[in-house]
């Protein structure tokens, strides 16, 4: 099963560290990352594997979404079969 994880903010220090991090500690390997900086807004999609994660789906979003409180970053969980749904021609 996989993710796709997406962080949007101003750019700062350790933004890949932290959202990294934070899926490390629950077992979510990143597989793929693309970031970009636009002028001072930083941009990021990660694809994540979460077959190994030792936390819910849903426990997952919130710890990902409190790191992006506490960095004034919005981030946003989305399990693979919902994004396949959403781009299906």
């Amino acid at each position: 099963m996989k993710a796709v994880i997406t962080v949007l903010g101003k750019d700062s220090v350790g933004i890949l560290s932290k959202v990294s991090t934070a899926c490390a500690e629950v077992g979510v390997n990143i597989i793929e990352v693309t970031q970009s900086v636009l002028q001072d807004m930083f941009a990021m999609i990660m694809l994540a594997d979460i077959g190994s994660a030792t936390v819910a789906f849903d426990q997952l979003q919130k710890n990902l979404e409190k790191v992006g409180e506490d960095n004034n970053l919005k981030i946003h969980v989305m399990h693979e079969d919902i994004f396949n749904s959403m781009h299906k021609i």
